[in-house]
């Protein structure tokens, strides 16, 4: 692989990871105070899940982005850039407005607007590089999988 294409590989699996370190950073006094005060869903999986199940997925992310940039072609690339930092924008604040806020009606539609975004993402990528839109898909099925729970959460919490 080209010295170009290792730089885009690492600067976009890098940011990835990233932001989802500062938003778990931020975010880790209410993880505690929901795993130990919220009521949650029987089919939640150990708190230990989780980090290992995001690291790939932002990696995941990140490795798609780099495709696109290294791969992929105008005009769509502008889409592709969009997509990518708006729904990890939202990504960031989801957990800060889960956890944190334990806004959980909230936090389901900022699940929403991320599941759309994340969908939209995968398609574009797709359409730039094939590889890059169907590594998203794990990130679109944990998603789903994760407002499922979000949802139970909601409901067992009112």
């Amino acid at each position: 692989m080209k010295k170009e294409a290792w730089k885009q590989y690492t600067f976009w699996i890098l940011l990835s990871e990233a932001v989802g370190i500062l938003s778990g950073l931020l975010s880790m006094e209410g993880m505690k105070a929901f795993s130990t005060n919220a009521v949650q869903p029987v089919f939640t999986p150990p708190d230990v899940v989780f980090p290992i199940v995001w690291t790939i997925l932002y990696a995941l992310m990140g490795i798609g982005m780099a495709r696109v940039q290294f791969f992929g072609f105008l005009p769509g690339k502008a889409v592709a850039d969009n997509l990518f930092l708006s729904q990890l924008i939202v990504n960031f604040f989801w957990p800060l407005v889960f956890f944190n806020a334990q806004a959980y009606g909230l936090a389901l539609a900022f699940l929403g607007v991320l599941w759309i975004l994340a969908a939209q993402m995968l398609i574009v990528f797709r359409k730039q590089d094939r590889l890059a839109g169907n590594l998203q898909i794990p990130y679109l099925l944990w998603l789903s999988f994760a407002a499922l729970l979000n949802e139970q959460v909601w409901q067992l919490n009112r």
